[in-house]
C-alpha cells in the first residue's frame, strides 16, 4: 500500500528537507523544486532524462522536464496536493544519484 502526504509541506519542513539535497536545487515559491543539469551535448542531457523518467516511473512520482541542447531543466513537486512533500526531496536525492554514477 502506498503512503500519500495529503497536504504540501509548511516552509520549515521545507528548510529541513532542502539541507538533505544539493544546494544546486532550488526551491521556488515553497512550491516546487527546480535544478538544471549540464552536459556535454544533447545525447548526454537525453540519456539523463530518460534514466530519470525510468526512476520517476518506478517511484510511481513524476517530474516535469525541459530538454534542450546541453541541459535538463527538472521541476519536481506532488501534483496531488500542489506543494512539495517529504516524496519530492526523496525524488530529487535519487536524480543526484544517477548524475553522480554517469
Amino acid at each position: 500500500m502506498n503512503f500519500r502526504e495529503k497536504n504540501p509541506m509548511e516552509k520549515d519542513e521545507i528548510i529541513k528537507y532542502s539541507n538533505k539535497i544539493s544546494n544546486e536545487w532550488q526551491i521556488i515559491e515553497n512550491h516546487h523544486l527546480q535544478r538544471i543539469w549540464k552536459f556535454s551535448d544533447f545525447k548526454e542531457a537525453l540519456e539523463f532524462l530518460n534514466i530519470t523518467a525510468e526512476v520517476c516511473e518506478k517511484e510511481n512520482h513524476h517530474a516535469n522536464y525541459e530538454l534542450g541542447w546541453a541541459f535538463v531543466k527538472t521541476l519536481i513537486w506532488t501534483h496531488d496536493v500542489d506543494g512539495l512533500t517529504k516524496k519530492d526531496f526523496e525524488l530529487a536525492l535519487k536524480f543526484e544519484e544517477v548524475a553522480n554514477n554517469e
